[in-house]
């Protein structure tokens, strides 16, 4: 039984790992999720779906949840998964039906610089996080600013979660991301992805898995 379960884990990841379709008033938006991870939706479990909605604002709806393939499959069997990386997207409830114009965009990008404040010089970034409040986002580089997108890459420091049933957050403590906004078919998308904080390889793995990710996006929507 347990290698027919492993087998349909693995006909559910192919089923899944296609490009889909989100309605956002009239426009037709496509989501794929970021190379060797999976969206969470053909899962159809509820307690991965109000994770995904714990890690945003309730103002944003989710559009996708991916976790790396090798954790979808563990899910899928019934065996721990580790949650060191994922990758999320959402747009605002508030914006759904209505067309956002380049104006309106570039001001929520500015908003979001805002509430980031001045980028921090962390030649070591575990010391640094180490002295920072959990939770408090920290802005570490500006990767890209373009009329249609603004992309930065960030650092928290994340509590310790002894016990937790689907993430193993107690060592590190620390996190990295990419927090990318899109404007695309008149629709904003932030785009984000994550992974626990070892050292500068995972720094490097988040820029380039979230390039990719973008570029990957915009073709989808041309």
């Amino acid at each position: 039984m347990r290698i027919v379960a492993a087998l349909l884990a693995v006909f559910s990841l192919n089923c899944a790992a296609a490009p889909f379709i989100v309605r956002l008033g009239i426009e037709r938006i496509v989501i794929d999720a970021p190379p060797g991870f999976t969206d969470t939706v053909e899962l159809a479990s509820p307690r991965l779906q109000s994770l995904s909605e714990t890690l945003t604002s309730a103002s944003n709806r989710v559009l996708l949840f991916a976790l790396t393939d090798a954790d979808v499959r563990n899910f899928t069997v019934g065996e721990r998964i580790e949650g060191r990386r994922y990758a999320l997207v959402v747009t605002p409830k508030g914006l759904e039906s209505t067309r956002v114009t380049p104006k309106q965009f570039s001001e929520l990008a500015s908003d979001a610089a805002q509430s980031l404040g001045a980028k921090v010089d962390a030649p070591d970034l575990v010391q640094f996080l180490k002295g920072q409040p959990i939770g408090k986002l920290n802005l570490i580089a500006e990767l890209k600013r373009e009329p249609e997108i603004v992309s930065v890459l960030v650092a928290v420091r994340l509590p310790e979660v002894p016990g937790e049933k689907f993430w193993n957050f107690a060592t590190p403590q620390y996190q990295v991301s990419t927090e990318t906004l899109m404007l695309v078919r008149g629709k904003a998308l932030r785009v984000s992805a994550y992974s626990l904080y070892d050292g500068p390889a995972d720094l490097e793995w988040v820029r380039e898995i979230s390039r990719r990710w973008q570029e990957e996006l915009l073709r989808l929507n041309r």
